[in-house]
């Protein structure tokens, strides 16, 4: 195997990767749902008296907040594919149309993988997965979201809620938590979400207790 072909392969194997990468963070920031990819990969919505996306500490006890992002380390699979990608593209360019010596190209090659994977980690870390972009679960559990009743609730039947939820205007199936009818513009608290319907009681009844 010559120079050239070992860094052909590097780069192949590093663009394919690198690519990889990014077609699974467009899917993962596109689904409903998180994808639990291995540490790197993972490139992967209020009514009434609460901002939107909001959360108060409801019965369940559930606190409001969001955390912080996860720390990236600098060797993970997505700065080791563009490492590979830029060293061998750069490798392979000084073999073929350069008389460079080989150790002097090994160390140009290496200098600009470096490069390469230094750009995409800042790219990670400043852009993607920021601390404004930090998907935390906490932000999309129902317990505690606060919004207002939108088809009203039968007594033990099933209405309509609409809320807010991290950024985005949402409406869900409803019952009272304690089965008592509920008119429509009524503030809610959700207390308790069970197969895609939401048990709620009345925020003047909460705000009183």
């Amino acid at each position: 195997m010559t120079w050239s072909d070992f860094y052909l392969i590097c780069f192949a194997v590093g663009f394919f990767f690198s690519v990889l990468s990014f077609a699974l963070a467009g899917l993962q920031w596109h689904l409903p749902f998180n994808i639990h990819l291995p540490n790197g990969w993972g490139l992967g919505s209020g009514t009434g008296h609460l901002p939107a996306g909001g959360h108060v500490a409801g019965p369940a006890g559930h606190p409001s907040g969001s955390g912080g992002a996860q720390a990236v380390s600098p060797l993970n699979p997505v700065t080791t594919a563009a490492f590979l990608a830029w060293f061998g593209g750069t490798g392979y360019l000084i073999t073929r149309f350069s008389s460079i010596l080989s150790v002097l190209g090994l160390l140009l090659a290496m200098a600009a993988g470096l490069v390469g994977a230094a750009i995409v980690f800042l790219f990670l870390t400043r852009v993607l997965i920021s601390q404004e972009e930090s998907m935390d679960p906490a932000d999309y559990d129902m317990v505690g979201v606060l919004g207002r009743i939108s088809m009203p609730i039968r007594a033990g039947g099933t209405g309509e809620i609409i809320y807010s939820q991290a950024g985005t205007r949402r409406t869900c199936g409803a019952r009272s938590e304690n089965g008592s009818a509920m008119e429509k513009g009524a503030e809610i608290v959700v207390t308790r979400y069970d197969k895609g319907i939401a048990y709620v009681r009345l925020w003047e009844e909460l705000s009183g207790e």
